[in-house]
């Protein structure tokens, strides 16, 4: 049940994008306004993710779920019946309400539901859905939206959303969790706004840059907004994120590495589609579906990922993961120049096998690194630092690619030999400088005994998570 949703979920937050210039030629809206279409869905998701995942340290899961669904369905419902843009925006906003929390409280029921053995394989599957969903997205909204019309994306994540439901009310446990204190909604809504006007400044930029007063006013503020939050956690006494968290090497730098990895991949999945479209002429439909045998291949390793981590440990599978991604990088600028599309498949391929393996790693080990009390807030910040990312990476490199087309200089790479596309190998070759760093990083994270490991030499066991059953996601 959880697959299934997190890959409706993930799906939606990029099947529109092909369908915007439809919208826009149905509505009369500008390229700005059809922006909201996608940012007023990424705003909510960016955060709901950490507030989600907090709450669910004092709700149940069930009642959760349940809530995220119906918003999900109600925000389908408006999309679908929208007579104008300003109420698809609507429609939207309160997808991304529902959709936020999908994510977010997959893994923690993966991870305070299932056994510590059975837990690497579970959260693989849960980031199987996620992968797929990323990958699918934008081709099956293409395909179908070009078929029956944008408006039928929408009843078709109404009714998905409505069928989930069920299964999600008898599955999932209506226990409250054990915890303890006030919440901080002060100190949460400075995190969310924070995160959202980041987001919000990085996705602007992507189409106006930098220098756009909305771009670099939304990150000021941002900015402003974290360092309150910042300020606001280390002077009360029950903040919404317990810096005891970041006490953890192996969590803290996973935070890091989390939001790195997941701009390099976003980056990948944005500029090969694109790639494909201006340097192989391919329509934008057919562009998208170069990413369907990454998504077909990750969904099929990700429970043997999930495993081999829980065998190895968290330092060996995030490096090798890593040294993955910097290769296919590096694939990718060097040889996608040229009028075969395999090359730049196979790059996808292999940059996405290499995603999988670090972020299943980095949350099975978030999981077993931090208290039971402390799983929903944790995963909620390492969650929202992922998503970060994937507003971060589009925009920074996005940036990239238009300084060097407007240079019109040939590639860094000496190894690449297309005569366009410059800018794509300059930008896949940063996407492989990114991964170099993060390598450097990744390689501090201390070995540990895996996911679902017993206590370390002269701790206290650590009791089981109040919400433990029977019952598996």
């Amino acid at each position: 049940m959880l697959t299934p949703a997190i890959l409706a979920t993930v799906t939606a937050s990029d099947m529109v994008n092909l369908m915007l210039p439809a919208i826009g030629a149905e509505f009369g809206a500008s390229e700005a306004e059809l922006a909201w279409v996608v940012t007023g869905f990424l705003l909510m998701f960016s955060v709901g993710i950490p507030l989600y995942g907090r709450v669910s340290d004092r709700v149940s899961l069930r009642r959760l779920f349940a809530f995220a669904l119906l918003a999900y369905a109600a925000g389908s419902l408006v999309c679908a019946i929208s007579p104008n843009l300003a109420v698809l925006v609507t429609g939207r906003i309160v997808t991304g309400v529902g959709a936020a929390a999908i994510p977010v409280l997959s893994v923690i029921a993966v991870t305070t539901l299932l056994p510590p053995e059975r837990r690497g394989a579970g959260i693989g599957v849960v980031s199987a859905g996620a992968g797929v969903g990323t990958a699918a997205g934008p081709a099956l909204g293409g395909g179908i939206g070009e078929a029956l019309g944008w408006h039928a994306l929408f009843w078709i994540t109404l009714v998905v959303s409505l069928v989930l439901l069920f299964p999600a009310l008898r599955v999932l446990p209506d226990e409250t969790p054990q915890g303890s204190g006030r919440l901080d909604l002060p100190g949460g809504a400075l995190l969310g706004l924070g995160a959202g006007l980041a987001l919000f400044g990085m996705t602007r930029a992507q189409v106006a840059g930098f220098t756009d007063p909305m771009s670099w006013s939304s990150l000021v503020v941002a900015i402003a907004a974290l360092v309150l939050f910042g300020v606001r956690t280390v002077r009360i006494d029950q903040p919404f994120v317990p810096p005891s968290l970041f006490a953890n090497p192996v969590y803290r730098t996973g935070v890091l590495v989390a939001f790195l990895v997941m701009a390099v991949n976003l980056g990948g999945l944005v500029f090969v589609p694109l790639l494909l479209v201006e340097v192989n002429g391919l329509a934008p439909g057919r562009g998208a579906l170069v990413m369907i045998p990454a998504g077909v291949v990750t969904a099929l390793l990700s429970p043997w990922i999930g495993r081999l981590a829980g065998r190895f440990g968290t330092r060996v599978p995030v490096l090798y993961g890593l040294g993955v991604m910097g290769l296919f990088s590096l694939f990718l600028s060097s040889f996608t120049g040229g009028s075969s599309v395999i090359f730049a498949g196979a790059g996808i391929l292999g940059l996405s096998i290499g995603f999988m393996l670090v972020m299943t790693t980095i949350i099975g080990a978030a999981a077993s690194e931090l208290p039971p009390e402390r799983i929903g807030a944790g995963l909620g910040i390492l969650q929202g630092a992922q998503f970060l990312g994937a507003g971060a990476g589009p925009a920074v490199f996005g940036v990239l690619v238009s300084a060097r087309k407007q240079s019109g200089s040939d590639a860094v790479n000496p190894l690449y030999s297309g005569h366009s596309g410059s800018a794509y190998s300059d930008v896949f070759l940063a996407m492989a400088v990114v991964v170099a760093l993060t390598l450097v990083v990744a390689s501090r994270m201390r070995p540990t005994a895996g996911s679902g490991a017993g206590p370390k030499a002269g701790e206290a066991p650590v009791p089981a998570p109040a919400r433990e059953t029977n019952n598996a996601p």
